[in-house]
């Protein structure tokens, strides 16, 4: 049985059964049989399906954000903001698809060569719940316009996600059994994977789950793309415009209630500002309100799950125990839901756990060092390499600085994000492969070379 929990106030939503293995049978058959039709589709055409799913999804926008809301409780405008994204996304790849994928030819007097790129199979999409629907068209976009077909594992806590999904590829009309979501448990994805009908995976979740899944898909000798955990650095040189550095360091931690691989979780500031920052930071951490994350002035609703609230403030309890300053929130709100509030934790020292594992939830580390240096070191210092930030006054310095940073985005005064125009992922244990962009389009194809030999007479 899989449950939808409604984690702003713990009360069931709904239940689902899971899908039997005749109807598991029946849509993978169903994907294959699709997926061989849908290649043959010149990309001019497959493109328009794009066009659809972006108008389905803003025809719904209001519908879907509050379902995202009612099942993960992210505050209303966000989520709202996702299925946009989610639509800009589609028409992104539906105008830049037909470049990124035409032939690369090159000639020469006695032959002429091209590179094509042919689509995989059928993908294994297995996506979280902290951003249920962009986490999905983020890889289905690029991935159907290339002419594969998916298939959707999602996290059993927004099931209702995941079939309103299916309605929006319904209502663009996307061929039948091209897409399909499963309703499954997670014992099921090992057979999955292993399926000769699944060409390939793709994976959004924690590093532990990541390692688990490529065991599987190396087993099987399947193509991945792995985006898991991150621990990402914010750091601020003593140049830098502080109170921007503060303000905008407040939604990079506390975006989406502070669950996301790309949140900012280090602060990771000079000394000789330090003190600056930390109240700038402190006094904007202050003005968020949370509550009922329907109310559209919330800016903290609640955690998606009990679960990762107790692990959230053991982490705290941990840090303040091994002298980190408390200087705010610190433990989980009474009532019904899952709330925690806005946290800050200052002079955090470098093997604390909220500096060296991934927190994530709404709590911030405030470390302090000696130059920039040593604040590069410790941005490189964890076993992940997301993304991160920087802030300068010195655009040059800066610039080299970046180089130096072990990650897969770098943004110099601003927060860390994803743009459909720009590669995303990451390196060390915060997974390969990209997604996006160019790059990202390319995943899951073949990049097969076509040589032509000269005519004969």
């Amino acid at each position: 049985m899989i449950l939808s929990i409604n984690p702003a106030t713990g009360a069931e939503l709904a239940r689902f059964e899971v899908f039997s293995p005749s109807q598991i049978e029946a849509a993978l058959d169903g994907a294959a049989a699709a997926k061989r039709a849908w290649a043959r589709v010149p990309i001019s055409e497959r493109v328009d399906l794009l066009r659809r799913m972006a108008r389905a999804l803003r025809a719904g926008k209001a519908e879907y954000g509050r379902l995202i809301t009612l099942e993960m409780g992210k505050p209303l405008p966000e989520a709202e903001a996702e299925v946009e994204k989610c639509a800009w996304n589609c028409d992104f790849y539906a105008e830049q698809a037909p470049h990124f994928l035409a032939d690369e030819v090159t000639a020469s007097n006695a032959s002429e060569s091209a590179v094509v790129f042919d689509p995989l199979g059928v993908v294994l999409a297995i996506m979280p719940w902290n951003y249920p629907f962009w986490q999905f068209f983020r890889f289905a976009a690029p991935a159907l316009a290339a002419g594969n077909g998916a298939i959707l594992k999602h996290a059993n806590n927004v099931p209702q996600c995941a079939l309103a999904i299916e309605e929006v590829m319904r209502s663009a009309d996307c061929p039948e059994g091209l897409f399909r979501t499963l309703l499954v448990d997670s014992g099921s994805v090992a057979g999955l994977i292993a399926d000769d009908r699944i060409a390939a995976v793709t994976l959004t979740g924690s590093t532990e789950v990541g390692m688990i899944v490529a065991a599987q898909a190396g087993k099987a000798l399947k193509k991945q793309v792995l985006e898991l955990g991150g621990s990402d650095p914010f750091i601020v040189l003593a140049d830098a415009d502080i109170e921007a550095a503060a303000a905008t360091a407040v939604k990079a931690r506390f975006i989406n209630v502070g669950q996301s691989c790309i949140n900012a979780k280090r602060f990771i500031v000079e000394e000789r500002v330090a003190d600056r920052f930390a109240d700038a930071f402190c006094a904007g951490v202050a003005r968020l309100k949370v509550g009922d994350p329907m109310e559209r002035d919330t800016a903290i609703g609640p955690m998606a799950r009990g679960n990762l609230r107790d692990t959230l403030h053991d982490q705290v309890q941990r840090s303040v125990a091994a002298v980190a300053v408390l200087r705010a929130g610190g433990a989980p709100l009474p009532g019904p839901g899952f709330f925690y509030p806005p946290t800050v934790l200052d002079h955090v020292g470098p093997d604390m756990a909220a500096a060296c594992e991934e927190t994530f939830g709404p709590v911030a580390a405030i470390l302090r060092v000696k130059d920039a240096d040593e604040a590069v070191f410790r941005a490189n210092a964890t076993e992940f390499g997301l993304g991160a930030a920087l802030w300068s006054a010195d655009i040059p310095r800066a610039k080299a600085l970046a180089r130096r940073i072990e990650a897969g985005a770098v943004f110099i005064n601003g927060m860390t994000a994803s743009d459909p125009r720009l590669p995303f992922g990451g390196i060390k244990k915060s997974g390969y492969g990209r997604e996006l962009g160019v790059y990202g389009i390319k995943e899951f194809v073949n990049i097969k070379t076509v040589w032509i030999g000269p005519a004969q007479a």
